[in-house]
């Protein structure tokens, strides 16, 4: 029963994660976060990182490490399979579609309008993560002195190196060693 679920739950954050990987992020979390309590939002991190350093698209790899938490290679399957089905199926419709009747100005309209949620979505995301990994917290903190300072010097230098084209692979290479370092310094 957990299967149809983790399916059902995955096909529809496929069929309106309109945007990509990252803008699916915000879909996953309020799914298996805040309603079902699948995994804590540090779970949901930690399956986030790793899907970035996994090969293949984010949002996918995000539902198989889901859904492989949940109920192990069934959950994966399940998961993996009602995240991308949607996906397939509406992209072969859209795309005749889109070929057909693409430069008529109610569909241009309709994708100009959809741009800004998407860019919605992925800061939304952006600023939960911001603040998991600065302060451990879901919330903005009533004490912003408890900042994790190793959690932000590698997040600026993160930042920097990203605006610098420095490869995605290499940017969390270092930082895992950076934090690895300064874990053992401080611990």
């Amino acid at each position: 029963m957990i299967d149809v679920l983790l399916f059902w739950e995955f096909a529809k954050i496929g069929l309106f994660c309109v945007g990509g990987g990252y803008a699916s992020m915000p879909l996953i979390q309020a799914s298996v976060v805040d309603t079902y309590h699948w995994l804590s939002m540090s779970e949901f991190v930690d399956i986030f990182t790793i899907s970035q350093m996994t090969p293949g698209p984010i949002g996918i790899n995000a539902a198989t490490f889901a859904g492989t938490k949940v109920d192990g290679i069934c959950g994966a399957v399940a998961a993996t399979i009602g995240f991308v089905a949607p996906s397939f199926i509406l992209g072969i419709i859209l795309a005749r579609l889109f070929f057909k009747y693409g430069d008529i100005g109610p569909i241009r309209g309709i994708l100009n309008g959809l741009r800004p949620a998407v860019v919605a979505l992925i800061c939304g995301a952006g600023i939960s993560f911001i603040l998991l990994a600065l302060w451990n917290s879901e919330t903005l903190p009533s004490d912003w002195s408890g900042i994790d300072l190793s959690g932000a010097l590698i997040l600026g230098l993160s930042v920097i190196a990203i605006r610098r084209k420095i490869s995605v692979i290499s940017v969390l290479t270092g930082s895992g060693i950076l934090g690895l370092i300064l874990g053992l310094l401080h611990g």
